[in-house]
């Protein structure tokens, strides 16, 4: 789990900077928003997931953090569809999101199996 959460912060912060980029940059203030939000939440839910109160807890925000997941690669390839992203800035993004989306969707059915 400490490896989800360490790639988790890792891509927040990569987020954090390509939100900076969008605003500065790009001067784009909607959809980076969303994709800041989504993107910064993913580890937030696993710090929480660290300290759940009960397996029930614990199983429910990582299913929140993979649903953040999955809604930051929509946003990111909007961004991308849209032309604010260049096809090198996005797959570049879109890998590491899609790296943490398969751990944690593994982490889920792992879960789930062994109810």
């Amino acid at each position: 789990m400490s490896l989800t959460i360490n790639k988790s912060k890792e891509f927040a912060i990569r987020i954090v900077r390509l939100y900076q980029f969008l605003r500065q940059e790009k001067h784009e203030y909607v959809l980076s928003k969303q994709l800041l939000r989504s993107g910064t939440s993913i580890g937030a839910n696993l710090a929480e997931a660290e300290c759940a109160i009960s397996r029930n807890d614990f199983q429910a925000k990582l299913y929140i953090a993979l649903k953040e997941t999955a809604e930051t690669l929509y946003w990111l390839e909007l961004l991308q569809k849209t032309g604010y992203l260049t096809e090198k800035q996005y797959n570049s993004m879109f890998r590491d999101a899609e790296e943490l989306r398969k751990l944690l969707s593994a982490s889920t059915k792992t879960i789930r199996n062994s109810q």
